[in-house]
C-alpha cells in the first residue's frame, strides 16, 4: 500500500490487530529513528470494534526496508 501524506510517500511496515499493538510496534521503530504514524478506522479511539481492516503502521516509503528488517529481528 501507498499513500501520500505532506508530499511524503508512506507505506504500511505492518498490520495488527490493535491500536495497542500498532503503537507498540511504532514506539520500537521511534526507538531506532523511524518517523511512524499509526492509521486505525477506530472512531478515534472510541470503538476499537471498527477495526476490522487492522491497525496500519506506516514510515516513510524510503525507510520501510530499515523498519521491516527492525520488525522482522524482533
Amino acid at each position: 500500500m501507498l499513500v501520500s501524506m505532506d508530499d511524503t510517500d508512506v507505506v504500511a511496515v505492518a498490520v495488527v490487530s490493535s491500536r495497542i499493538e500498532a503503537e507498540l510496534v511504532a514506539g520500537l521503530l521511534r526507538s531506532s529513528g523511524i518517523k511512524v504514524g499509526v492509521n486505525a478506522d477506530d472512531a478515534g479511539a472510541q470503538d476499537p470494534a471498527l477495526q476490522l481492516q487492522g491497525v496500519q503502521v506506516l514510515v516513510a516509503a524510503e525507510d520501510a526496508a530499515e523498519a521491516r528488517r527492525i520488525l522482522a529481528a524482533r
